[in-house]
């Protein structure tokens, strides 16, 4: 029978690694992206197409999935997995981030966070044992503790009470996920790192974190508007201070230039709207860097969006009729550009583990930096 959660480094290169995470509905090569599906889906793609791009788990969104449908609903309907036909693992945010940046009249006090819906104002409470119990009715197989992530640019002594605060929610985040029966026998928890761009706060937060015990470690409070340099300089040190034999998440991140540098500093796990959002925004993302298909460059070019792409999307259509899709606002371009990007990003994926296994991850994040970035 698979392991409940075992995580296992199969080859070292520099500070990044490759391994498999072995859960119950499967298991998960890192370093792995999540495509996110936010409201039960990944926008403009059916889960079997996302399966068919390469990856190996999904996030939800514990906020969005409170509200509509309903966590009790979709526990009525068998759970998330049977709702939205994904049989893998799926990964549950614990909604503290989307209260914080969706919410009005948000008020934050040691209980929780009460709030008013975004989309009918309805007062809601969230709380580490509510937030447990939505991920439970859930079913999801890796969740995550509760938390508040503060902007970055807040003074330091508020990022450090706000820090304080979210240590005191995942020790009740770990009580209450304990506490949830058969779940927590077939599920996974994992802590969430704060501190902002403070070494020290961060350094704190660790080893709350550590002396709590979890399966796996995120790496919150980064992609917030920090800009890349002020992330690749946390992720510098925040990974070495979180346990070396448990997986390491970065949230919310991000570009493939992002992915490349975080996992050259160590990390294994990501999530990002990026690919999805720009999909339907007309942006693609190719080894060459991002297109945007809106360019009257590409009305004619009848060469594929990337060739060096192994997708679907790049052995069938031409930029033309991207181009022209995109720019009639068919709704065929935002699936197409949706399911190269997906594609494109697990190709990275493979290719960093790839270079990974043969030591080589250095060069390759030197190679690809300097293509990415190079003319267009």
């Amino acid at each position: 029978m698979p392991p409940r959660f075992a995580f296992t480094v199969h080859a070292r290169s520099g500070k990044a690694r490759t391994g498999v995470i072995a859960m119950k509905r499967g298991s998960i090569r890192t370093p792995a992206f999540m495509p996110v599906g936010t409201a039960a889906t990944v926008k403009a793609m059916k889960p079997e197409t996302v399966r068919e791009t390469g990856a190996d788990i999904l996030l939800g969104n514990t906020y969005h999935l409170m509200l509509r449908p309903g966590a009790e609903r979709v526990a009525r309907l068998g759970g998330l997995h049977r709702f939205m036909n994904w049989s893998r693992p799926i990964l549950t945010d614990s909604g503290g981030y989307q209260v914080m940046s969706l919410s009005s009249l948000r008020k934050i006090t040691e209980e929780g966070v009460t709030f008013a819906s975004h989309l009918d104002g309805s007062r809601h409470m969230l709380s580490p044992e509510r937030s447990m119990e939505i991920q439970r009715l859930l079913g999801s197989d890796i969740v995550m503790a509760f938390d508040e992530c503060p902007r970055a640019d807040r003074p330091r002594d508020e990022i450090a009470r706000s820090m304080a605060m979210s240590m005191r929610w995942a020790r009740r985040s770990r009580d209450a996920f304990d506490a949830g029966g058969q779940h927590a026998e077939d599920a996974a928890l994992f802590g969430i790192q704060q501190g902002a761009l403070d070494e020290g706060l961060r350094g704190e937060s660790a080893g709350a974190l550590r002396e709590i015990g979890f399966d796996g470690y995120a790496i919150g409070g980064l992609a917030v508007g920090e800009g890349q340099e002020a992330m690749f300089g946390v992720l510098d040190y925040a990974p070495g201070q979180l346990p070396d034999d448990r997986p390491r998440y970065l949230m919310g991140v991000g570009k493939p230039d992002d992915l490349v540098g975080a996992v050259l500093r160590g990390v294994d796990m990501f999530d990002c709207v990026l690919p999805t959002r720009s999909g339907r925004n007309g942006q693609a993302f190719t080894w060459g860097g991002a297109v945007n298909m809106r360019n009257a460059r590409h009305a004619e070019d009848q060469a594929p969006l990337d060739a060096k792409c192994g997708c679907a999307v790049c052995g069938t259509y031409s930029r033309a009729y991207l181009h022209h899709l995109t720019k009639a606002g068919e709704m065929l371009g935002a699936m197409l550009l949706t399911e190269h990007n997906l594609s494109f990003y697990q190709t990275l994926m493979a290719a960093m583990r790839a270079a990974i296994a043969e030591d080589r991850m250095a060069g390759f994040a030197v190679d690809f930096v300097r293509e990415y970035k190079g003319a267009r």
